[in-house]
């Protein structure tokens, strides 16, 4: 098997390719096992390196011809989210986009307005791959409007037949291009220019059958048969339609088999056969019907109140977080430091680590204010905000209390716990002490310096806060610009100068 299609290199895992590649080859049972292990191995996709709105639809599309609906809605749905959450126009949003249009097919409405967004998306990109793939989605949508849909109007042929010429421009080997090639001459076909249609579904079907593609060749026998039938050549029509069904079955696309069928009927019909038109009339049926309308509709109207349930869900996830963060540094705040600390003090305690709690003040701060204005002393703030994430951890919580006031409680996980809040403090005094200062401020009498009161645990936050305090207002007293530390297992505090 051949793995040439541009759109799924470096979007999606390896293993979904294969996955891919097995059904679109027909080999179902070696495609379950695979799109089994594809799922188990990465479900969240949490900090890899694919587009993720890319890699849920694409695996909904699998899921949704292996027959795995439940599956198919829970991903659409998630792809979905992920797009609405966070708009970019860029070729993984216009790939998603499409691949959720033509999920949609069934359902004409959102399915259109879906695939002409992406293909804005895709021209956007610049990329010729995704245009070509986005095109090849939208114009079989157009294309189905009329075989499945009974849409009369001929503008629909000749736009879908526009969007394949584009794309055939764009490409010149692989799927994407045999598969385009065959999908225009359907549409040729309709439009009666029969003679262009063989010439490319010829190209189309001998390159499917090299590459060993059940799918691609599938589609190019399905439009020759409808060659042949145009021609009158009845038996050749009948037999490559039920070889093109056969294809379909095998890799298992329900709307390509009902299509097919339907194709099929109509010609055992015309020669008479009216066993092999009941056949083809019960697979079309078996494949479609309206248990497959009722579940492509409900797919769309499922998918959108998921969305919108799971966008409301973020929106009051946002709102929260923001309440619990000051809106001037970015840090937590006091509301922030009470809903986080006493987990984050209990989860230390668990693991028999010792956290310490900071509480910082910033020397000479009314002077700022005074002598540069208010705005010279948010700037401070902000900086002094900066300083301490830079000499703390991503798991160590910081917080502006008030004012010029900061709180920082340390989850001590290695080394030895008993140094780690006075060596982490004094760090912090150092960098506001040798800060740059004058660049921030200009020529200042006294820059900016911090006091800092140290405790440790284990305790609850009021009486770390406390303690802390204690120690805060010694090093205020004693000088500023100090650390002083009130250890609860140690009778008398220490200073560090």
């Amino acid at each position: 098997m051949e793995q040439d299609d541009p759109m799924l290199l470096g979007r999606i895992p390896e293993q979904d390719r294969h996955v891919r590649l097995l059904l679109d080859s027909g080999l179902i049972e070696q495609c379950e096992a695979a799109f089994d292990d594809s799922i188990a191995s990465s479900p969240n996709l949490v900090g890899e390196e694919w587009s993720r709105p890319v890699v849920l639809v694409h695996r909904a599309m699998l899921a949704w011809r292996l027959g795995r609906v439940s599956l198919a809605l829970e991903l659409a749905a998630d792809a979905w989210t992920e797009l609405d959450a966070e708009w970019r126009h860029d070729s993984s949003t216009a790939h998603a986009l499409s691949m959720l249009g033509y999920l949609l097919e069934g359902h004409s409405t959102p399915a259109l307005e879906l695939l002409s967004r992406a293909v804005r998306i895709a021209r956007d990109s610049g990329e010729p791959d995704t245009i070509a793939h986005c095109l090849l989605r939208e114009g079989t949508t157009l294309l189905g409007r009329v075989l499945m849909h009974g849409f009369p109007d001929a503008r629909y042929l000749h736009e879908s037949l526009a969007r394949f010429d584009e794309a055939i421009s764009l490409t010149t080997h692989g799927a994407l291009r045999r598969r385009t090639l065959a999908s225009s001459a359907r549409a040729l076909v309709e439009l009666d220019e029969v003679e262009t249609a063989h010439e490319r579904v010829t190209e189309a079907l001998a390159d499917s059958r090299r590459c060993d593609d059940l799918f691609g060749e599938a589609i190019a026998n399905w439009t020759l048969s409808e060659v042949y039938r145009r021609r009158g050549e009845l038996e050749p029509a009948r037999t490559t339609a039920s070889r093109a069904l056969h294809g379909a079955e095998l890799s298992k696309d329900t709307l390509l088999i009902t299509r097919i069928s339907t194709d099929l009927g109509a010609i055992c019909q015309q020669l008479g056969d009216h066993v092999g038109e009941a056949t083809a009339l019960r697979r079309a049926l078996r494949a479609s019907g309206d248990t497959v309308n009722v579940l492509r509709e409900g797919l769309a109207q499922a998918l959108e109140q998921r969305r919108i349930a799971i966008h409301a869900q973020r929106k009051a996830s946002a709102a929260e977080a923001t309440a619990l963060r000051d809106p001037l540094t970015g840090l937590a705040n006091r509301l922030g430091l009470e809903r986080y600390a006493p987990r984050l003090i209990e989860q230390s305690a668990s693991q028999g680590r010792i956290p310490w709690l900071l509480l910082l003040d910033v020397d000479w701060f009314k002077d700022v204010n005074d002598r540069a204005g208010h705005s010279m002393g948010d700037t401070v703030l902000r900086e002094v905000a900066s300083l301490l994430r830079n000499e703390c951890r991503g798991e160590d919580l910081i917080c502006r209390w008030a004012g010029d006031e900061f709180v920082i409680l340390l989850v001590e996980s290695s080394g030895d716990g008993r140094a780690a809040g006075p060596v982490v403090a004094e760090r912090i005094r150092r960098a506001v002490d040798r800060h740059h200062w004058r660049q921030v401020l200009g020529e200042i009498e006294r820059p900016p310096t911090v006091s800092i009161g140290a405790a440790a645990g284990p305790a609850k936050l009021e009486e770390l806060f406390t303690a802390a305090d204690v120690a805060l207002y010694r090093a205020k007293h004693a000088g500023r610009n100090r650390v002083e530390v009130n250890d609860s297992d140690h009778s008398a505090p220490q200073t560090i100068e």
